[in-house]
């Protein structure tokens, strides 16, 4: 899960999954609050299913401009990509 395509693709499923939304709903555009009826909670519950699903420690921090579903796949898409750190 590293591509874009892949992501959003991840982010599709979990939020199918988790939210019963309607797929046809899920686009790169769709606004969480407005157009997906995705509450402030629900997004906590968002970011838990994506630490585990990616196995990174994402932070509600990180999240905390995000508004669209194109803004998580590429918050997702730099946090996987990011090179990991070595250990000295």
């Amino acid at each position: 899960m590293r591509t874009e395509a892949e992501i959003f693709d991840k982010l599709r499923s979990i939020l199918i999954e988790l939210f019963e939304i309607e797929p046809a709903k899920i686009q790169p555009p769709a606004r969480f609050f407005e157009d997906l009826d995705i509450d402030s909670i629900d997004v906590i519950d968002l970011i838990l299913k994506l630490n585990e699903v990616t196995g990174k420690k994402i932070q509600a921090e990180q999240f905390k401009h995000v508004r669209t579903v194109g803004d998580v796949v590429s918050a997702l898409a730099a946090l996987l990509n990011e090179p990991r750190e070595r250990s000295a």
